[in-house]
């Protein structure tokens, strides 16, 4: 697995190189201080996942993720910074990314974020997965009055589901509809919204829909 390890402090950067080189089936291809030289760098190597921080100079690690997600969506994201709350979670998110863990995170856990990330699954640190949990439960659906970007009633519906945790096949079993029908949804939705997985579109659900 190839990483780019992206963050402004040099020393927290060469730890994270240092940290990574120690993990098993994991190569460090480069670092970068800001969101544009990840960019450029991105182009250049074709890493597998990224480790994004947040609070960069030139161009912070959301503009940076935005970047990466619409002009490589075959490179993963996983953003690593000191905040976890709910703005900066939701705008990483909603730029694309597929992870999201807090500078306190050990190796361990950074090393299975990036897997995850390179499998097109999703990791949060634990203080992140409360947060998200506990916004969802608080959060009880309205009925369905507006419906922006042009999605679908049943397309709005799908994704507070999803925002909710679901599977395809539980949303289907909630809405009475087959799983290759929500399937169908999603993807219509995924493409009218400009998300490229569940994560983001959690995200944006929790910021538009519920």
């Amino acid at each position: 697995m190839r990483v780019l390890v992206v963050d402004d402090q040099q020393l927290m950067r060469e730890g994270l190189v240092a940290l990574l080189d120690l993990v098993d089936h994991v190569e460090v291809v480069g670092d970068a201080g800001n969101g544009e030289e990840a960019l450029s760098l991105v182009a250049e190597l074709r890493p597998d996942v990224v480790l994004m921080d947040l609070r960069m100079p030139v161009m912070d690690g959301v503009e940076a993720t935005r970047r990466i997600s619409r002009e490589h969506p075959e490179v993963a994201v996983v953003v690593l910074t000191t905040y976890d709350d709910d703005r900066s979670v939701d705008s990483a998110l909603l730029a694309g990314a597929c992870g999201y863990l807090t500078k306190d995170a050990g190796r361990a856990e950074i090393a299975a974020a990036l897997r995850s990330a390179a499998a097109g699954q999703s990791t949060f640190s634990a203080a992140v997965s409360r947060r998200l949990v506990d916004a969802l439960s608080r959060a009880a659906p309205p009925p369905v009055t507006a419906c922006p970007d042009g999605l679908t009633v049943r397309e709005v519906e799908v994704l507070r589901l999803v925002a909710g945790g679901l599977s395809n096949a539980e949303i289907g079993s909630a809405l009475f509809i087959a799983e290759t029908t929500v399937k169908t949804h999603i993807n219509n939705a995924f493409a009218k919204i400009g998300v490229r997985n569940r994560t983001a579109a959690a995200a944006y659900a929790r910021d538009k829909l519920l």
